[in-house]
């Protein structure tokens, strides 16, 4: 019997639509939700960065969840389950269980530079939700490193089930196939999109899809075929924006890349600020060639 992997295949984390009194559009929301299915995609992330949890009240990031669910059926929702306490976490994690939820993914601690002691406790906390738990490396933002000798600790202590690569060193693939071969690497950052592909990527948490989901998905199908005459050219072409997602200000570039392809992006929550001039004409160039090149 093949084990089901929900976290496998293109997993939009999807950005969030406010209204103009930035509350939560959730009719929006659900819609969107239902268009990236439609389009090609397999799975959702509500509640990670891109989602702008962190500015969410529990009642908002709770409804999120179940608006997700009720758009697309639970085994196609991984629910971010990130928060400062580990207890915290695990609540998240019990309450994507109840919405139906097939896994979750957790960011290590990040109130603090934690140590590895800590590290392992909190994902050993979560996983005792239930659900399967999908690691998320972005020692960038987080100060922890879930470097592939941990990673592999957590898998084999059965804490981890997969993880969302977003180091940026694509080295590490390789790494963690010999430490922990049956952890599956998921693709964190677009902008590496087709390198960890060719390591043996088993899926893409992904965030320029929500502006052109077709020719992501085609691009990732393509690239884990190995099925390069495809795969380099749509790379090359859909670069200039995929490389937002690692910058500071991804979440107003892909919610204006959003706006700019006919979705609903519009604006984010306070403290993040609008794109200067200068980032919103980069973004605005690179989708507008996207557009007329037929990426859409």
């Amino acid at each position: 019997m093949t084990e089901y992997r929900p976290w496998r295949g293109v997993l939009v984390a999807t950005a969030l639509p406010l209204h103009d009194d930035l509350s939560v559009d959730h009719d929006a929301y659900a819609e969107h939700c239902a268009w990236l299915i439609a389009n090609g995609c397999d799975g959702v992330v509500p509640n990670g960065s891109l989602g702008e949890y962190q500015v969410l009240t529990p009642e908002e990031r709770a409804r999120v969840v179940e608006t997700a669910v009720a758009a697309v059926g639970g085994e196609r929702v991984m629910p971010g389950v990130a928060a400062y306490g580990s207890a915290e976490a695990r609540r998240w994690a019990e309450q994507a269980g109840e919405a139906g939820c097939g896994a979750v993914m957790l960011l290590p601690p990040n109130a603090y530079r934690a140590d590895e002691r800590s590290v392992v406790a909190h994902y050993a906390e979560v996983a005792r939700s239930g659900l399967p738990v999908v690691a998320y490396n972005n020692p960038i933002d987080t100060k922890v490193d879930l470097v592939p000798e941990l990673l592999a600790r957590l898998h084999g202590e059965g804490h981890v089930r997969a993880v969302k690569e977003f180091s940026g060193d694509v080295r590490r693939a390789y790494r963690i196939a010999e430490l922990a071969p049956d952890l599956d690497l998921l693709i964190g950052a677009d902008d590496v999109l087709l390198e960890l592909a060719l390591a043996g990527a088993k899926g893409w948490v992904a965030g320029y899809p929500n502006a052109l989901p077709a020719s992501c998905v085609e691009l990732y199908r393509a690239a884990v075929a190995g099925d390069l005459n495809t795969a380099t050219p749509l790379y090359r072409a859909l670069h200039p924006l995929l490389r937002w997602d690692s910058q500071v200000e991804f979440v107003q570039a892909i919610k204006l890349s959003m706006d700019l392809a006919g979705r609903r992006g519009g604006p984010g929550r306070p403290p993040r600020v609008p794109l200067s001039p200068a980032q919103e004409a980069a973004v605005r160039a690179a989708t507008e060639k996207a557009l007329a090149a037929g990426l859409a």
